[in-house]
């Protein structure tokens, strides 16, 4: 993510929602009720979402009682889309980036960003985020992350240097994934002087895709969106899953959870 801009995350991935939504990974069930267990997810939570998107971990939240649901969605069109799919109404939908929101007089028990944090200045959101919570409320933060460093990864490895080619966006593995570094989110949450019982949870697992749905998934990478042959990078990762590898890709997945309480 170092080689594009912070606010390029506000507008990469609304042009299409529904195919969005569709091509997106849902996140594990042992995410939710760690927020249940942990963080006091429960019918009458008040809750609000940093980058909800097209509701990926909205429909949980609300299902598991989120009451009031502030949700902000910078981008109209996956807000749009949010508001569509999700009727209830204990949600609100914020057409906003997250640091101009206006949020109303209220001390939220829980806040949460679900691979979305990192498109934001992490220190001073982290400082709004605490000064919405109430004594005691809960922070979590999550992401998927397509890709383990454990664990080998051929279609990665077949497919690198197209994903590093013309347009010179190489990516920077000289340090972690923002949600992988462990250390810094850590170091960011302490620093921050507001939180404590901080706790990262980690799952890997699998995702097995078709060449369509391969095609469809890198559609939706903001590294791909930013590129001026897009189209030709798309299309030589499906014929690359249909010949290479039989039409059946197996990606490496680690589900990735923050959570932490507003000091007392």
């Amino acid at each position: 993510m170092e080689c594009i801009d912070l606010s390029y995350g506000r507008e990469a991935f609304g042009a299409d929602p529904e195919a969005y939504h569709a091509a997106r990974p849902p996140y594990p069930d042992w995410v939710f009720e760690t927020l249940r267990d942990r963080c006091g997810l429960k019918p009458g939570t008040a809750t609000f979402e940093i980058g909800a998107g097209t509701g990926k971990a909205t429909r949980r939240l609300l299902d598991l009682g989120a009451n009031p649901l502030v949700a902000i969605e910078p981008d109209h069109r996956l807000a749009s889309f949010l508001r569509t799919n999700n009727q209830d109404s204990a949600l609100t939908v914020t057409v906003s980036s997250f640091e101009e929101t206006a949020f109303p007089e209220v001390n939220f028990d829980l806040g949460i960003s679900a691979t979305a944090f990192h498109w934001l200045e992490e220190e001073p959101a982290l400082k709004k985020v605490a000064k919405l919570l109430r004594p005691g409320g809960w922070w979590a933060m999550l992401w998927n992350v397509f890709g383990d460093p454990d664990r080998r990864d051929p279609f990665h490895e077949a497919t690198n240097e197209l994903l590093n080619g013309a347009d010179g966006r190489s990516q920077d593995n000289s340090k972690p994934p923002f949600a992988l570094d462990v250390k810094a989110r850590y170091s960011a949450l302490e620093k921050s002087g507001c939180f404590d019982l901080i706790e990262n949870l980690t799952d890997s697992w699998t995702l097995v895709l078709d060449p369509a749905q391969v095609v469809a998934l890198y559609r939706t990478y903001s590294n791909i969106n930013i590129r001026p042959d897009r189209e030709r990078v798309l299309a030589e990762l499906g014929h690359i899953a249909r010949t290479q590898f039989n039409g059946s890709v197996t990606r490496n997945m680690i589900t990735v959870l923050y959570i932490a309480r507003l000091r007392g």
